[in-house]
């Protein structure tokens, strides 16, 4: 049955095709952050009533598919939010979250703040050279880049910096590149220069709060200067077909509309 929920209205979308993001306030209720929390606390061997066990500036914990990720994850809202910007049907349902990097304050270089993409294909024949791995103009891999905010994060918690309107410089750098598209070391060789001109926001907000954000923008982590660690999950949204940037009937999702924008379509 068609998911009849609308998560995002029609100046949301325009936001997103020309600054590459959308927030959800409530995208996922704060009680399940906090069950997805106390199961992230443990796996950090930190005691989370001492800093003095707070020794890393980042600790990275992988997929979680447990109940409370499981449901934070896919709630009607944000399945509404991904039929409008992706498509209906053209996206597959995640059945728990990706990479947390849990961010504690420290006064170190976590070592990870550099701008960037998240590239989305490639590893199999590079598994271990993640510079090696790719994009390319229809996001092979990848519709959605997504933050999910487990804890309060404010300026000062490590909020992840985002470049708006930085996918429209991304997509003009792939088109030339065809279906290869371009290895992270190859976007990267001039730091992100290309959007250097954008516009900076942070992802801040509180527990249950998502950014949907476009698979070519640019962001980066920062180093946590606050005094409570920061959660927040980073999956992708996988797509069940390829994007497609020419379509007969028009039917152009908001992720394709922002390529096309790029490209002068």
């Amino acid at each position: 049955m068609p998911n009849t929920t609308r998560a995002l209205s029609a100046a949301q979308i325009e936001q997103f095709v020309t600054d590459g993001f959308v927030r959800i306030d409530d995208a996922f209720p704060a009680g399940l952050a906090g069950e997805c929390r106390r199961i992230l606390w443990a796996d950090t061997g930190c005691d989370p009533d001492d800093p003095a066990t707070w020794t890393k500036p980042v600790i990275r914990l992988g997929e979680y598919a447990q109940p409370p990720f499981a449901a934070a994850a896919s709630t009607p809202v944000l399945h509404a939010a991904f039929d409008q910007l992706v498509g209906a049907g053209r996206w597959s349902p995640r059945g728990g979250l990706g990479t947390f990097p849990i961010r504690f304050p420290s006064a170190d270089d976590p070592g990870d703040a550099g701008w960037h993409i998240d590239v989305s294909f490639g590893w199999e024949e590079h598994p271990t050279d993640f510079l090696s791995w790719r994009a390319n103009v229809v996001s092979k891999g990848r519709a959605l880049l997504m933050l999910f905010i487990f804890s309060e994060v404010g300026e000062d918690d490590a909020p992840t910096r985002i470049r708006a309107g930085s996918h429209l410089d991304i997509a003009r750098q792939l088109a030339p590149a065809g279906e290869a598209g371009l290895s992270l070391r190859e976007l990267a060789a001039d730091n992100f220069a290309g959007s250097a001109h954008r516009p900076e926001t942070l992802a801040i907000g509180i527990p249950g709060t998502v950014y949907l954000c476009h698979p070519f923008l640019v962001h980066a982590a920062q180093p946590h200067r606050g005094t409570r660690p920061r959660f927040m999950a980073q999956p992708p949204l996988l797509p069940r077909e390829p994007l497609r940037l020419e379509r007969s009937d028009g039917s152009y999702s908001p992720v394709e509309l922002a390529i096309r924008l790029a490209l002068g379509r």
